[in-house]
């Protein structure tokens, strides 16, 4: 499995990899490694079984990259024979054969990333704790390189316990994602879950950037509706009961925002108003950035940049029912 732990710098991502590695000790509760707690387990044991590797590379610069990856085997005594071999199939696993001979410098820097990982695999362990390894990559080596992680991962079947605030990074790359926040998980769930059904208005607006819109629920029959001071729309409540009249928090992605030039009457249909602040265009998007009647701020976005809308403009916001997600509210 491929799981990576994501949020703020600061919020215990670094910490929670230390407490698997045995480096650091719960102040409660258990960490298990593979069935075995952590806090009881000799530490040369439980590495045997679990590799490690940084942003920072830290291969030494006056051995090859032979050596390098055959490190610590060579601290074990294992035949030399057996060393070359070992490293020889890992630098095959990450596309570095030929390269044997070469000092570090000789490489680029997603070469050194590979000779890295590859000495934290040499001793075949059945976890492998990457921690913000291709932090330092410009954007394009960055996603060559989450390519050939995933690729690496699939092909050996260990699992990846990985640490990014790369939020796309994660999306890319993952079978589960784990969203921290300030020292706990926010949210666990595969890539489409934690992006599509958020369940806090943090991890909404963390994860991919939602717009949170806040209003009350309204029930008519089988419909309910968010209405805010500036209009209403429909929403699925899912698990959510959303009783009539109680105050609702909904998470909406700007590609799933639909908006329309207002009619010269000012003769609003169903939809929520809001006033274009700003439009931009990046990456083949256009993003306009707007401002609800109540104040809050969030952006809408679609592909193209032909639409004729200006600052100061009046729109009329609306989306499909089930693009809408409830969320708990956090003071974010």
């Amino acid at each position: 499995a491929f799981l990576t732990v994501i949020g703020r710098s600061g919020c215990g991502k670094t910490t929670a990899l230390r407490l698997v590695n045995g480096l650091l000790s719960p102040d409660a509760g258990r960490v298990l490694v593979q069935g075995r707690d952590v806090a009881g387990c000799d530490p040369a044991v439980l590495r045997r079984g679990i590799g490690y590797a940084i942003q920072g590379v830290g291969l030494f610069p006056h051995m090859t990259v032979e050596q390098n990856v055959a490190y610590s085997l060579r601290l074990k005594k294992v035949p030399k024979e057996e060393q070359q071999r070992s490293a020889q199939e890992l630098l095959e696993l990450v596309q570095l054969a030929g390269y044997e001979k070469r000092m570090p410098s000789e490489l680029s820097g997603g070469q050194q990333q590979r000779v890295a990982i590859a000495r934290a695999l040499v001793n075949r362990p059945k976890v492998l704790l990457l921690d913000e390894p291709l932090g330092a990559l410009d954007l394009q080596l960055r996603r060559q390189m989450q390519v050939e992680l995933k690729r690496l991962q699939k092909k050996l079947g260990v699992t990846f316990l990985y640490i990014t605030h790369d939020q796309e990074e994660a999306l890319n790359m993952s079978d589960r994602i784990v969203v921290m926040r300030e020292g706990r998980f926010e949210q666990i769930g595969t890539p489409g879950e934690v992006y599509d059904h958020p369940r806090t208005a943090f991890v909404a607006r963390f994860v991919g950037s939602a717009n949170v819109i806040r209003g009350v629920a309204r029930r008519s029959g089988e419909e309910t509706r968010l209405e805010t001071p500036g209009g209403s729309l429909p929403f699925l409540p899912g698990e959510c009961h959303c009783p009539d009249g109680a105050a609702v928090s909904l998470a909406v992605r700007s590609e799933q925002l639909r908006f329309e030039r207002m009619a010269a009457s000012g003769a609003q249909g169903d939809g929520i108003q809001a006033v274009v602040k700003e439009k931009s265009f990046a990456g083949g998007m256009l993003r306009i950035t707007f401002a609800l009647a109540q104040g809050e701020e969030g952006v809408a976005s679609r592909h193209g940049i032909d639409l004729d809308l200006h600052p100061e403009e009046k729109v009329l916001l609306s989306w499909e029912p089930q693009a809408a997600t409830v969320v708990e509210e956090d003071g974010t």
